[in-house]
């Protein structure tokens, strides 16, 4: 479990202290990601009482060594107890969900109750936040404003997006923008984990906060694996986010 505070400059002060639980990157289907194991990283997440939940993507991996067949509907009643979020539970899809039929899986998500946006948003709650996200950045192409326009100019908002590639393309308007997809290089050694960072941008956005002319980036390193089912001092993570106003 990991437990970050960020200040964002134009966080409102009556949204200061909101919890953002964060997990992405389940790749279940991988031996080691079996409906189990996701149980326990949504119970984890779930125990933080989040006041809002985004799901970043990769929910299911077919194409990685090792991988076995994974009902959706199954996978998202795991992740059903995550709906308990007052603000609610919010998801966009990842590249290895296209590959392995991201429609069945975002029913199944939907059937859970979880709000999966594709380059769409909607508010969060009683409406003074907002949440959006963006199709996948590599297989849909990622629609920042497109995404965004649903959302008053002055709102706060939350951009979802499973690759942080898209962040380049991100307003100054969105507050936080939330990612996941690289891993962390599923391999925390500087330069040996280049090679294995999914990004055009080497390891720009590799992990952790980021922040770019003013703007915020949190990269999530994830739950699961992509390839080979191997991690070295990149521990898998669900991530709890306590967003604070300047003081």
């Amino acid at each position: 479990m990991r437990r970050e505070e960020l200040t964002l400059p134009r966080w409102p002060a009556a949204l200061d202290g909101l919890r953002v639980g964060v997990m992405t990157d389940l790749h279940s289907g991988m031996p080691h990601a079996g409906l189990d194991a996701i149980e326990r990283a949504a119970d984890t997440l779930a125990a933080e009482r989040p006041d809002v939940v985004c799901l970043l993507g990769d929910f299911i991996d077919r194409r990685a060594l090792f991988a076995r067949p994974v009902n959706a509907d199954a996978l998202a009643t795991r992740l059903a107890p995550l709906a308990a979020a007052p603000r609610g539970l919010y998801a966009v899809l990842g590249n290895h969900d296209w590959y392995a039929g991201a429609r069945r899986i975002g029913d199944a998500l939907e059937g859970a109750g979880v709000m999966v946006l594709e380059d769409s948003a909607a508010p969060a709650g009683d409406g003074e936040l907002w949440v959006a996200g963006t199709g996948d950045f590599r297989v849909r192409g990622a629609r920042v404003e497109r995404a965004l326009m649903p959302v008053p100019e002055d709102a706060p908002v939350l951009l979802l997006s499973h690759d942080p590639d898209a962040f380049p393309d991100v307003p100054a308007r969105v507050s936080l923008t939330l990612a996941g997809h690289t891993h962390g290089g599923q391999v925390g050694v500087p330069l040996v984990r280049r090679p294995f960072i999914p990004s055009h941008y080497g390891e720009r956005y590799v992990a952790g906060r980021v922040e770019e002319d003013g703007r915020h980036l949190y990269v999530s390193s994830g739950v699961g694996t992509s390839g080979l089912p191997v991690r070295f001092l990149r521990p898998p993570e669900v991530v709890s986010l306590t967003l604070r106003a300047p003081s």
